[in-house]
Order: structure tokens, then sequence, then C-alpha cells
């Protein structure tokens, strides 16, 4: 956690999304979302394709500003001009394209993500100090925990584009988690696995959320979500048209025609 940060207790609401709008020319991607998330929940946002989901996702992280409302989080509001800034209070993402550094190990992916959190400048980094080598060597350990924390520790010294398509995605989890996220914002992390696979994901997901972090979950499989999330919102043409707990979403009329069209009862 950055310094002026404050830790939100299990069950607060630790975001807000106030009447958040996000407008591309004439395309209104996001308009008036609403919704809040609470520390310590699996949080599920779904939708048909173009819904607005990733373009919330983007507005969160700093990849857009939105175009009207606010969010706010851990109590201030979120003026995420960069994703940097974001990570710097507190909110990690990984991507629905994995986005790793190919020709880097697996180490050394988790040990870019870590260095949100280094106090060594420009200078450190020249001089090379005991400071900065302790530094570094700090880095390096916690890379190693958060490669056996996600499964693949075996891996560490590997490139990362000779890892299997699911250790590439807990390659990504691990490069997120080195933040030390309150918020794990996750944009489709079961896309492309096979079954075992996504039952790995899935206990990986409720341990992170075990270890008291708060994930916000995208993804298309809509019975993971359902069978993982504690609360889903469901996004619509840029509009929420529902929030509440699994059971009440999924025989909502409104979520239904969404996903199967209009006339369905």
């Amino acid at each position: 956690m950055s310094a002026g940060e404050v830790a939100v207790a299990r069950g607060e609401l630790l975001l807000a999304a106030k009447a958040v709008s996000k407008h591309f020319g004439g395309v209104k991607a996001l308009r008036e979302v609403s919704l809040g998330i609470r520390a310590g929940e699996i949080y599920g946002l779904i939708g048909p394709n173009g819904a607005g989901k990733t373009t919330f996702f983007n507005v969160l992280t700093g990849l857009y500003t939105p175009s009207g409302g606010e969010i706010v989080f851990a109590g201030r509001k979120l003026v995420a001009s960069a994703p940097h800034k974001a990570a710097e209070r507190g909110i990690a993402r990984t991507f629905q394209n994995i986005r790793l550094f190919a020709n880097m190990t697996a180490a050394e992916n988790v040990m870019v993500g870590r260095h949100v959190r280094t106090r060594a400048g420009v200078l450190g980094a020249v001089l090379r100090d005991r400071r900065t080598r302790a530094e570094e060597a700090a880095i390096r350990r916690r890379a190693e925990e958060l490669l056996h924390y996600v499964g693949i520790a075996d891996r560490a010294d590997d490139l990362a584009r000779k890892l299997s398509y699911g250790d590439q995605r807990r390659l990504e989890i691990a490069r997120a988690l080195a933040t030390d996220p309150q918020l794990l914002a996750l944009d489709e992390p079961a896309a492309g696995m096979n079954g075992t696979e996504t039952a790995g994901l899935r206990a990986l997901v409720e341990g992170i959320r075990a270890d008291g972090i708060t994930v916000l979950l995208i993804e298309h499989d809509v019975k993971l979500v359902m069978g993982l999330c504690d609360r889903v919102a469901v996004l619509d043409y840029g509009v929420l048209i529902c929030e509440d707990v699994p059971a009440v979403v999924q025989h909502d009329p409104r979520v239904i025609e969404a996903y199967l069209g209009g006339g369905v009862a």
C-alpha cells in the first residue's frame, strides 16, 4: 500500500463508481454507470460483447479519462491520469490479451511490477549503493515468493514466451500482485483456458481473496462468474442493468434478454 493510502475494513465500501460515462465521439461506451465494490469480495462484471466492461476497466486504471462522473477509491476521489498512478493508489490489473515482456524471464516480469513500490531512484541505480542492492535483493525474493504463490516457481528463469498459455496467465497475475494492490482487476483471466486450468484459476482467485485482496473480475465464462463471485454487475450497451448476488442476477429478465435476445422469458 502506498504512503497515505487507507486500508478499508472487510465489508466496507472500497470503490464507488458514481455516474461514470465514457464517450468516443458519438459512441457512448459507458452511460452513467454507478456501482460499489466492498473490501474483501470477489465482484463480477459481465455483459455481452461491446457492453462496456473493458472500457470501465480502462477508466478505472487510468488508460481512459471519464467523460463524466467519478470513481472514489479507499475514500478518495480517483484521478488516474496514468496506469502507474492507479497502481500507486492500490489498483492492479491484468489484460484480456496477455501483455508480458516476452523476452524477459518470469522472475524479471514480476520484478518489473514490484518497482512501483521501490524507493531507489536514478542516482541509486547508478551508484549501486548498499541500500539499492538490498532493495533489489528484496525485489528478487518477493518475485520468487509470488511465483510460488501462483504455482509456477519452477519456471522462474524461463522466458515468458516459453511458458504455456495458462502459466502466462498466472505470471501476469503474479506481476499484478507485486504492486501490493488493495484491488486486483482481472480482465478475462480464463479466456482460452481448458477445464483444468480454469479450476486452478478459480482456486487461485479464491486464495487471493482469502489473503485480503479484493477482486474485480471481467469474464465471459458465466458459469465461473456465478460460482465464484459474491456479487455481479451486468452491463449492456454501456448501461448498468443489474447488480446483485449471482442467484438474483442469473434470473433477472433484463439479463436474460441481454444475453439471449428480446422476447425470451
